[in-house]
């Protein structure tokens, strides 16, 4: 898919046309110009050489849960995945990748292990969504939700993902509402005061999983650059800028992080935190490293220590294991 020749292809047209055209991209989700049969034969072929519309894309869909995974081939050559959860009827999340590869190389991620190549455009982010909305179209059902928690950091492709953002929440394009759409970091600190000067109301989570900087260190290799100060920081300033509330996420890793003198250490860094506008979302880590998720007594014990001192705490077991579409399995093999 490359529309990004579209003004240049439509300049001799009345202006309505362009409006028309994406139109026909972002709302009747047609995957060939052919489909436009109120444009010319003409234009329709002019369309089609300079501003392909078809997405390259291979599928795999989960056989224990409403998972879909695809593997997108960019006009380079290189590969992206993205994931469509379906969550009942007519509830549907895209977990979205922001780049190819990442540079943040967290320890139990798989897509840090591959390294980075390069940031997305805003139009390769686009075009995940393009890619499941038109299967949704045929279920008469739409996108409901997008979350940046795919490949890559957000944060360190900050223009481009806003931009994205901006398309997505364009009542004339997508008309997803900002608070349905959520940014996940590792806690680039910048990036979370960008975005608290943001009028947009879309929903931060920072990925925190260790409650000090000697566990989370040896996970996280940017924890150096910033460490947990420095994020609860920028997470005051976030919470006292917009007065909305942050998840805090935490993979539960077996005999690492996952001991009641940790939950204990987490509750006293939390208590930081100058408003209780915050929730911890603690994740089933997956096997694809030499970690192992915590068993689920201890997660159960982890949890129910937090949630004795008021903390809100939720539980978020992985979807689409079995096609390795869950959280840290995106690799782009």
């Amino acid at each position: 898919m490359d529309i990004s020749k579209l003004n240049q292809t439509l300049i001799e047209e009345p202006i309505f046309r362009l409006k028309q055209a994406k139109r026909a991209v972002f709302v009747n989700l047609v995957d060939n110009w052919d489909q436009t049969t109120n444009f010319s034969k003409k234009l329709r072929d002019e369309l089609n050489k300079n501003c392909p519309i078809s997405i390259k894309a291979e599928f795999l869909k989960s056989i224990k849960s409403d998972s879909l995974k695809a593997l997108i081939t960019l006009s380079d050559g290189l590969k992206i995945e993205t994931v469509l959860l379906s969550h009942g009827v007519g509830r549907n999340t895209i977990c979205l990748s922001s780049q190819v590869g990442c540079a943040i190389g967290c320890s139990f991620c798989a897509t840090g292990k591959r390294g980075f190549k390069r940031n997305l455009t805003a139009e390769e982010m686009i075009e995940q969504i393009i890619l499941f909305a038109r299967l949704l179209k045929k279920r008469n059902q739409r996108v409901n939700n997008v979350v940046f928690m795919g490949m890559g950091e957000p944060f360190l492709n900050y223009d481009n993902v806003l931009k994205t953002i901006k398309i997505l929440n364009n009542k004339d394009y997508f008309n997803i509402g900002a608070r349905h759409i959520s940014i996940s970091t590792i806690g680039i600190i910048d990036g979370i005061k960008k975005l608290a000067t943001q009028s947009l109301q879309i929903n931060l989570a920072i990925s925190l999983h260790a409650p000090n900087n000697n566990l989370r260190a040896q996970i996280i290799p940017i924890n150096k650059q910033y460490p947990l100060d420095k994020i609860i920081n920028a997470i005051n300033y976030y919470i006292n800028k917009t007065n909305r509330r942050v998840m805090i996420e935490y993979v539960m890793i077996k005999d690492f992080n996952d001991s009641v003198e940790q939950a204990r250490q987490l509750i006293e860094l939390l208590k930081q935190i100058s408003k209780p506008l915050y929730f911890v979302n603690l994740i089933f880590c997956n096997s694809i490293t030499e970690f192992k998720p915590s068993e689920k007594d201890k997660i159960k014990q982890f949890r129910e220590i937090l949630v004795k001192q008021k903390i809100e705490t939720t539980l978020r077991y992985s979807f689409g294991q079995d096609i390795q579409a869950a959280c840290g399995q995106l690799i782009g093999s």
